[in-house]
């Protein structure tokens, strides 16, 4: 089997293409994942210059895909590189997609979601004929494609695959190293990696930790962080509360690579979340053993095999995060149980299976009259 996925965002011209996916590190997880599970990957990549080159056995090819030219462009590299199947990623880019069935009407392509939204309703009649291009689409849980088959944007017939967006290199590692080489401490030590917005819900969060020291005398919460347009509202927050003062301690932006360290050292992970495509702190953080309590949303659902690990609480519900907390600090899973799962269900060889089964069926029913000579 040898498919092809499909990489439409342009690259940074300022970064060279070999080194693109260290900087992506998404470009090259969902190849090697695939890549792991016997299947053949060629990687398109669109770009502002053109390069090749193999990275752990997976086939990388840069070209400039914009313009009027594009389609053909891309259409040319498929059929150059043998490939049976196209992997879109992202389902902002059914109108190449659809240009591409024009083009190759005999090739599957399935799109994969990467936190995208269906389009207004007064913009769905041409989103509908591009989708009918896909043959599969895939998102982290099937509940995150009801707006779109409610909104009848797949045609009848079009295969939804439940498959986590990524997967995630980090490792357990050693506990107290990493408390030692970050300052971690607490009991529970609790750990947040999010931005400090509305979507993130920090608030409510502070609000059942704040709950929940009142039993945990001694937790303690570490809160990493990028874009912060709610960090004086935290703050604020923070300091009205002597049950949050001195507990809790906002480390701002943290480098990938440290975060990392940060997760080995937490006993729990919290989100707050509203809405993820998939989470990919929460994917992170159990493949480091820390215990997610994370909402209960459609992807932390999957990842979490529908709370059986660690626990999830509805939005918003302060009490039932700050129950959950306790209950975790008492008798949660261990950092073996966590990793346990992570390797079953998300790590690069459980996701690799899962796609390698998703291009076999999409193969499977590829019409028998769909042969390379046709091209």
């Amino acid at each position: 089997m040898h498919i092809a996925q499909l990489n439409l965002v342009p690259a940074p011209p300022q970064i060279e293409p070999g080194d693109l996916p260290v900087h992506w590190h998404t470009l090259a997880d969902v190849a090697d994942a695939v890549a792991s599970a016997g299947v053949r990957v060629s990687v398109i990549q669109n770009a502002a210059r053109e390069a090749a080159f193999v990275r752990a056995g997976v086939e990388y090819r840069f070209l400039p895909l914009d313009g009027k030219d594009g389609p053909r462009r891309l259409a040319a590299a498929l059929v150059g590189a043998g490939a049976g199947l196209a992997h879109v990623h992202g389902l902002d880019f059914a109108p190449q997609a659809h240009a591409l069935s024009k083009r190759l009407p005999w090739l599957p392509i399935l799109l994969q979601d990467h936190a995208n939204r269906p389009p207004g309703w007064w913009r769905r009649a041409p989103w509908r004929r591009w989708y009918a291009a896909a043959a599969g689409v895939a998102f982290t849980a099937p509940a995150l494609a009801a707006p779109f088959v409610e909104a009848k944007l797949f045609r009848p017939g079009t295969r939804v695959f439940a498959i986590p967006e990524s997967s995630c290199r980090f490792t357990p590692g050693d506990r107290a190293q990493a408390r030692y080489a970050t300052g971690l401490h607490g009991y529970p030590c609790v750990l947040w990696v999010g931005h400090l917005a509305a979507g993130k819900d920090p608030l409510a969060v502070l609000d059942g930790v704040a709950l929940a020291a009142r039993r945990l005398p001694d937790l303690q919460l570490w809160c990493a962080y990028g874009n912060a347009p709610m960090r004086e509202a935290v703050q604020a927050r923070i300091a009205r509360d002597p049950w949050l003062a001195g507990r809790v301690h906002l480390l701002g932006r943290v480098p990938h690579e440290k975060v990392e360290l940060l997760q080995r050292a937490a006993d729990i992970f919290v989100a707050g979340s509203r809405a993820e495509s998939c989470g990919y702190a929460a994917l992170e953080a159990m493949a480091c053993g820390a215990v997610p309590v994370l909402t209960d949303i459609p992807s932390f659902r999957a990842l979490t095999g529908d709370g059986r690990l660690g626990r999830l609480w509805p939005c918003g519900d302060t009490g039932r995060l700050a129950d959950a907390l306790v209950a975790m600090a008492a008798a949660g899973p261990t950092r073996a149980e966590v990793r346990a799962h992570f390797d079953a269900e998300l790590s690069f060889a459980a996701v690799g299976r899962r796609w390698a089964e998703a291009y076999a069926a999409l193969l499977a029913g590829r019409p028998r009259a769909a042969a390379w000579e046709a091209a």
